[in-house]
């Protein structure tokens, strides 16, 4: 199959997408493939319901169905909205290095997450992050949030809001890290499995395609991706259940002075009201990326971790 000049890359509208999508175009398009963006609308943009509520994949399913019917060559999706179940006739491609994955928190007079005052409105999307922040004990109060991330923002300037939590990495692609007032540890937040990755999809049969994608891909990035979303995917959890993880690939020296890679992995599940967190971890080699995340999960069950998930749907 003819690789299409230009190559059509699919892309929400928002701010973030279309520059996470303009950047694969333009990588693209430097080496040879001229690349153009189109605009898709997906329900999670046109409903003002929590994703909770709406369901996984609310970002992705309708760029996946132009994906399929041709309306576009490529798919850039935001990794951590992924559905955990493979699509056969679909193929992550490429998954480009990722950007920094903590949360972050911006707040009003520039404090951190230990310096909020009991009773301090903090806005999050996910049910994640406020499970995590509920079970810190500091008796903030956490409401839901949505919109894109200078509405968000815009609710801590206009004092709506006292903080938000958002993905560090969003803030970092769209320019605005200087917002950024605490990059949140993920000793005290783990951020949710993908977190700062980004997915680049093309359908399975076309294979030049897919070759001239895999040129963009960053191997430790996609092992350390791969871990994380293992954990989900064993755990029947989706992408907005209370479960955070994050593995890492570093280096590491034997007792002869050598040195060799190893794959660090964190996860966490958190109950909704924060009155529990179980939390793992597991080192071992990164191409047992998946089988470590698949193990981590299996102590997290045998720990309790069941009661906390609802299974995707």
């Amino acid at each position: 199959m003819a690789v299409p000049d230009p190559i059509r890359i699919g892309t929400r509208g928002s701010l973030l997408a279309t520059t996470q999508a303009q950047g694969v175009a333009d990588r693209l398009t430097a080496a040879g493939h001229p690349a153009e963006l189109v605009i898709i609308t997906t329900d999670g943009d046109v409903s003002t319901a929590p994703v909770a509520q709406i369901g996984v994949g609310v970002f992705t399913t309708a760029i996946r169905i132009a994906l399929r019917n041709g309306e576009c060559d490529v798919a850039i999706h935001s990794y951590k909205d992924l559905p955990t179940a493979p699509e056969d006739d679909l193929t992550i491609a490429a998954v480009p290095e990722r950007v920094d994955p903590r949360d972050a928190l911006v707040s009003a007079g520039g404090k951190v997450l230990g310096e909020l005052a009991p009773g301090a409105t903090v806005g999050t999307s996910s049910p994640r992050r406020a499970a995590q922040l509920r079970a810190l004990g500091l008796g903030l109060e956490i409401r839901p949030l949505r919109g894109n991330l200078d509405s968000r923002l815009g609710k801590v300037a206009n004092g709506e809001l006292d903080a938000v939590v958002v993905a560090r990495a969003g803030l970092v692609r769209i320019g605005r890290a200087d917002a950024v007032t605490e990059a949140i540890d993920p000793m005290v937040v783990l951020p949710a499995p993908a977190q700062g990755a980004l997915a680049v999809e093309c359908r399975s049969d076309d294979a030049e395609l897919v070759r001239i994608l895999a040129e963009l891909d960053d191997e430790s990035t996609r092992t350390a991706v791969d871990a994380e979303r293992a954990v989900l995917a064993a755990l029947e959890a989706g992408c907005t259940a209370p479960v955070g993880a994050i593995a890492e690939v570093v280096e590491s020296i034997d007792e002869d002075g050598r040195i060799f890679a190893e794959l660090s992995l964190r996860a966490a599940v958190a109950a909704e009201d924060g009155s529990e967190v179980i939390r793992s971890s597991v080192v071992g080699a990164p191409d047992r990326a998946v089988q470590l995340g698949k193990d981590l999960a299996a102590e997290l069950l045998e720990r309790g971790a069941a009661a906390l998930v609802s299974p995707e749907v």
